[in-house]
């Protein structure tokens, strides 16, 4: 028996849908990371110019602003009378250290806007312009002598300008870089003492052939400085501190107005009170003449004749003559917290560069500061250090200003271990099509 034949089921046909109506599954879109293009690059640079400040970067502008300002009015109490002496004029001195800091703040401020990669690219050809003008003034008639120190250039009817200002800044700049480049060789001498000896003995002897002791020992303490923050061992320490220190003496013993310095400092009151012991003696009368609130703001006796340098070296006697006690207390007040601002940067930066570097500039300003108060005090013996940021002097008001610049430029990054601009922008992009 056969089975009946099967009947095939018809199929149902489905229309194809207009092709206006067909439809592809959506994918989620994904953001994608910017091109790296110059374009981009520029873009990136404005927004750094541009972006937020930090809490760390207004505290030290403003400390300096305010030190500047404070400077101003008094290298114009304590210069007044010089001025008039000199060119007829109270306000002479006071305008020319007013044009310095106009012309110091903005490149101060110009300098805080350039990024870190800028001065560890640049360190090497800073220190190399700098050595090259402190020839000019030791080994050309450019060179100009100014109380017995040969430390100034002098070109044509142009200001005279002082290039051992201009080579601590590019210290501090070489320091900051070369520091970074041996993080993994500290303890091996032969990466970092006998190098880093070698390149900056060149830039302090060649002060020190002007003459400027006061300015070889303030490079010799940045010098140190940096070595210490930048956790080097000790024993090379103490090497540097000794080979520093043993060439410092061989130069007081064999100059006869240096040693006449040290004797005055050694015996205050039985040295020679008219000549070596003039300053000190008279800068000791001015501070105690001041009292508690001083003899007020322009009324010192001592700038009329019976104070040399009252407006640059021995600034602080005349601060402490005309505002008093409280005056002098501000002053220190004032170093203390340029000192509190340049550590809190320390400490925030992660990039072993920026940390050198703005060690290297705390030990220079605050160093000198305390150097140059100390030898109005009678700590220390006359060595004709400025204090910082308050003594009339162009290049060393713009060349501390450029420096703090500097320190400000790292204090504006939020990552100072510093990646590429570039690379962080497309890193954030990501970030964002990940989340």
């Amino acid at each position: 028996m056969t089975n009946p034949p099967r009947v095939a089921r018809p199929t149902r046909v489905r229309s194809p849908r207009p092709a206006a109506t067909l439809k592809s599954p959506q994918k989620p879109t994904q953001e994608s990371a910017p091109p790296i293009t110059t374009m981009g690059s520029a873009r990136i640079s404005l927004g750094r110019v541009f972006k937020a400040e930090s809490a760390n970067y207004g505290f030290l502008l403003g400390i300096t602003l305010f030190m500047v300002v404070f400077g101003l009015i008094m290298v114009l109490s304590s210069s007044s009378v010089d001025s008039h002496i000199d060119d007829n004029n109270f306000f002479a001195k006071f305008m020319k250290q007013g044009m310095f800091a106009i012309i110091g703040v903005p490149l101060m401020l110009i300098a805080s806007r350039l990024p870190a990669r800028f001065w560890k690219r640049w360190a090497w050809v800073a220190l190399a312009a700098a050595c090259g003008l402190q020839v000019l003034v030791v080994a050309t008639p450019l060179g100009l002598e100014v109380n017995g120190n040969q430390n100034w250039l002098q070109i044509g009817s142009l200001p005279a300008l002082q290039p051992s200002e201009a080579i601590k800044v590019a210290m501090v700049l070489w320091l900051g870089m070369f520091f970074a480049k041996k993080q993994n060789k500290l303890a091996e001498w032969r990466h970092t003492l006998l190098p880093a000896v070698l390149v900056m003995g060149v830039a302090i002897a060649l002060v020190l052939a002007g003459g400027d002791l006061g300015t070889v020992l303030i490079m010799a303490a940045i010098l140190l400085g940096a070595f210490y923050f930048a956790g080097v061992p000790l024993r090379q320490l103490i090497v540097t501190f000794l080979i520093g220190g043993g060439t410092a003496l061989l130069f007081v013993v064999t100059s006869a107005n240096r040693m006449d310095r040290i004797m005055s400092y050694l015996q205050p009151h039985t040295s020679d009170y008219m000549s070596t012991g003039w300053q000190t003696q008279n800068g000791l009368f001015a501070l105690a003449s001041g009292g508690v609130f001083g003899v007020g703001l322009g009324n010192s006796h001592s700038k009329w004749a019976w104070l040399p340098s009252a407006d640059t070296d021995f600034i602080f006697a005349i601060i402490g003559e005309e505002l008093g006690l409280i005056g002098a207390i501000l002053v220190l007040g004032l170093f203390a917290l340029l000192a509190v601002a340049f550590l809190r940067i320390f400490h925030a930066s992660t990039d072993p560069a920026a940390r050198v570097t703005t060690a290297a500039v705390m030990v220079w300003l605050i160093g000198q500061g305390l150097v140059n108060i100390g030898v109005v005090l009678g700590v220390f013996p006359v060595l004709g250090v400025p204090l910082p940021l308050i003594s009339a002097g162009g290049t060393a008001l713009i060349s501390s200003l450029v420096a703090i610049g500097i320190v400000l430029s790292y204090a504006r990054d939020s990552d100072t271990a510093a990646r590429p601009p570039a690379a962080a922008s497309v890193s954030s992009a990501r970030g964002r099509v990940r989340r």
